[in-house]
């Protein structure tokens, strides 16, 4: 963040196409400052005589919201499994990324507006359906509305909405409200006639509430349930992501495997057997042991904010607010013994931490979060390492007059290509080092530039000519073209808007991209690997390069990245939630690297 955004909260909220455009619009979070807005109510304030003065209209308000759009904590009681992996998923991380906000603010920015909520409509449909601002700090959203796709965006969706990014009714209601999924009610209603659970499903009667009713919705356990969001198409026919196309062209398709198949069963990534599991656990009674989907959906992107913020966690959520929690130094080991029985007399905390009860109840939080963090990241490398695969490795020429050899790099998947999704911003590439055998370095590709990019045309330090570009570079991100004015094309990290276009707006194409096969004004040149399909990288070491010491071996990693981190240079200018700094999200992608698979070639040469 810009020295001058730094300071006090002081949220832009985007009312028209006029706010947009103005310059320097940004967030401006400081967890230095804590303000009520953040929980969607207004928190008790303390008068002069010490004396809660709560603001019961807020409260009213509050209650209402909660009435029409349930909370996944509200969820949680009866489905503490489905919580709990629901609350560490890329679902539950939607809207809560700085990065997507930064991102959809940028585009709304280049666009007056006029993007609209086609972006965040996917990332938080609660927000969109209770008509919250377009950009404003997630501290100052709804709590319901930050849980992103939350419990009831699937749960409470009774219609079949088709390819339409997101744009999903929810059905409003409160606990006692009918829900949707795949089996109907038949267990719900022996729980609700049993005097074991002790339930209560009329509004106004003692006993554990309860949904009255469960309904079974047709096309929840279906791919294209999945498609809603998951096939993106812009308003100007720019097809952005194609992961339901491509699995509807897949062979897993037309084997009959669903995408739940894959991405809700026990081994991320893989067609694999169902849990066999109660669906709920009601006053510590469980229910009838059925097939129990994995909620934790997990993929390519993984949390860079603070462990007390995300996960969610009901107890993080009843301990502190968000702009607390960011005053809380885990990482300086508050809350530890190691820590507290070394700190100085002296040692100023923030008035929220001044107690060291509190700092360890808070500190057994992180703890939970923390372990959560860590099994999402090894399901992460799970889920990778089943569709990224190395395959064959092949010297092709070694001599004096140089080396040349090739690596195959292969999609172990059958359900669509890899990378998959928004595979413009996924970074997925091949690292090489080739040494002789005393350790010096012959040969070096996927090497990382100061700021974390590799060296490709879009790294500041090649653009800048401060680094080669790496001309051996074999990466399998995605390449938005523009077209330029006289004709030809340009790569650009952001395809909005086009650099030739004079007019900041995003609107229909003029002209059939049916009959053209792709839009005016941009296209995607994708460099995913189909599915079951391989591709091979070539390298060259030239004889000048050699030092006469082998045999050399050449280490090749598959390297897989979250983002590529000039995507953070161009989204900085609107400022980053939390009072993150594009450093500090920048530093914190590059620790989220993944190294896949890794392997030696040893090369006999003289």
């Amino acid at each position: 963040m810009r020295p001058e955004q730094r300071g006090a909260h002081r949220p832009i909220l985007l009312c028209s196409a006029l706010v947009l455009a103005v310059a320097g619009w940004a967030f401006q979070a400081s967890p230095q400052e804590p303000l009520a807005a953040e929980t969607g109510t207004q928190e008790a304030a303390i008068d002069a005589e010490g004396v809660e003065a709560v603001d019961a209209e807020e409260e009213h308000a509050a209650l209402f919201l909660e009435n029409r759009f349930p909370s996944a904590t509200t969820c949680a009681t009866c489905h503490p499994d489905h919580y709990r992996a629901w609350s560490v998923s890329p679902h539950a991380y939607a809207q809560m990324s700085p990065v997507f906000n930064a991102m959809q603010g940028t585009i709304l920015k280049l666009t007056n507006g006029t993007n609209g909520d086609f972006c965040i409509r996917c990332h938080t449909p609660v927000g969109m359906n209770l008509g919250e601002p377009v950009f404003i700090s997630n501290m100052d959203r709804h709590p319901t509305s930050r849980e992103g796709v939350t419990c009831i965006v699937c749960h409470r969706v009774n219609k079949a909405y088709g390819k339409l990014s997101g744009r999903l009714a929810i059905v409003e209601g409160d606990l006692f409200e009918p829900v949707y999924g795949p089996t109907g009610d038949e267990e719900l209603a022996r729980v609700i006639e049993s005097s074991d659970y002790r339930v209560n499903a009329e509004r106004g009667k003692a006993g554990r509430a309860i949904h009255a009713k469960a309904e079974k919705f047709f096309q929840i356990d279906t791919s294209g349930f999945c498609a809603t969001c998951h096939d993106v198409n812009l308003v100007n026919g720019f097809r952005l992501e194609e992961a339901f196309s491509e699995f509807k062209n897949s062979p897993a398709a037309k084997e009959g495997i669903s995408c739940q198949d894959c991405h809700m069963a026990t081994e991320p990534g893989k067609v694999s057997p169902y849990a066999q599991a109660p669906a709920a656990v009601i006053g510590g009674k469980p229910t009838v042991v059925r097939k129990r989907t994995n909620h934790m959906f997990i993929g390519p992107d993984h949390s860079v904010i603070h462990p007390g913020i995300f996960p969610h966690n009901t107890q993080a959520s009843e301990l502190a607010t968000i702009r607390e929690w960011l005053t809380f130094d885990w990482r300086a080991g508050w809350g530890s013994d190691a820590f507290e029985d070394s700190i100085p007399s002296d040692f100023a905390f923030p008035d929220r931490w001044g107690s060291a009860d509190d700092r360890y109840d808070a500190r057994d939080i992180l703890d939970q979060n923390l372990e959560l963090l860590a099994e999402a990241n090894r399901d992460r490398l799970r889920v990778l390492q089943a569709g990224y695969q190395l395959g064959e490795l092949i010297v092709e020429r070694a001599s004096s007059r140089g080396i040349a050899f090739k690596v195959e790099v292969k999609n172990a998947t059958n359900g669509h290509g890899v990378p998959t999704g928004f595979d413009a911003e996924r970074l997925v590439w091949l690292q090489v080092e080739v040494k002789d055998s005393e350790g010096t370095t012959v040969f070096e590709s996927g090497d990382l530039d100061p700021n974390g990019d590799v060296r490709d045309l879009h790294s500041l330090y090649v653009h800048n000519g401060e680094l080669p570009l790496d001309r051996s570079l074999f990466s399998l991100q995605a390449k938005f073209l523009t077209r330029m004015v006289r004709g030809g094309e340009r790569e650009q990290v952001l395809a909005v808007n086009y650099s030739p276009d004079p007019l900041p707006f995003l609107r229909p194409s003029t002209s059939s991209t049916i009959l053209t096969g792709r839009p005016r004004g941009a296209r995607k040149h994708k460099q995913n690997i189909e599915p079951l399909g391989h591709r091979w990288a070539k390298y060259r070491i030239d004889k000048a390069a050699l030092t006469g010491k082998g045999p050399y071996i050449a280490r090749v990693r598959i390297i897989a990245g979250m983002i590529p981190i000039n995507l953070i240079h161009e989204i900085k200018e609107v400022g980053f939630d939390y009072g993150m700094s594009a450093r500090e999200v920048a530093e914190r992608i590059v620790d989220g690297h993944l190294v896949l698979w890794e392997t030696d070639l040893k090369i006999e040469a003289p």
